[in-house]
């Protein structure tokens, strides 16, 4: 079972995203209905794993907050683009969020993370994304903004993997702020993250 937890963007939210997807050559653009904000990427768990974790994210608190999507970057290795992404603007709330859920993850037996947070929506992924011609595509896009919209809730994703890309379940919400916590594994509705 393939794992990670992130925040299932609203529909108006992912329609403006979908309207960045293009213009890009090499590029393959995430579905919308898998366009989310990653939390922290789990990755394969034995059966019964899930469990542990679903208890561990059921412990995190904090209360909901609105985020807002501005501009557009690349991450690159070693002179070569592998992903297109979406920023967030002042991300501080988010940033926090995550960091309550990797060391909840931490406790529940999954080891940590190595890398830093950096909060952006992945927009495309790239096996040989050329240089200029990504630097032309941000320059088109570089003034996109989309929101503000609530955060009133993060969700467990199971990826699921196949030929025409990876198809991403809800598993498990967890509330924000004042409201009802859903029982263990209680049916997301989230088509994404």
């Amino acid at each position: 079972m393939r794992l990670f937890v992130g925040i299932p963007l609203p529909d108006d939210i992912r329609d403006r995203l979908g309207g960045l997807s293009g213009g890009l050559p090499g590029a393959r653009w995430v579905r919308p209905e898998n366009l989310h904000i990653s939390l922290r990427f789990i990755g394969e768990v034995a059966g019964g794993d899930e469990i542990d974790i679903d208890r561990a994210l059921q412990a995190v608190g904090g209360e909901a907050f609105k985020l807002t999507l501005a501009g557009v970057g690349c991450f690159d290795r070693r002179g070569r683009v592998h992903a297109v992404w979406a920023g967030i603007e002042q991300p501080e709330a988010l940033t926090r969020l995550q960091g309550m859920v990797a060391a909840a993850l931490v406790r529940s037996g999954i080891e940590p993370e190595h890398r830093n947070y950096k909060p952006h929506v992945t927009l495309a992924r790239m096996k040989h994304g050329v240089p200029r011609e990504v630097v032309q595509y941000l320059e088109v896009q570089n003034k996109f903004t989309a929101g503000p919209f609530e955060v009133g809730r993060f969700t467990l994703f199971q990826s699921h993997l196949g030929r025409e890309g990876p198809h991403y379940q809800g598993l498990a919400d967890y509330p924000l702020g004042d409201r009802e916590s859903p029982g263990p594994f209680e049916r997301s509705d989230s088509s994404c993250p």
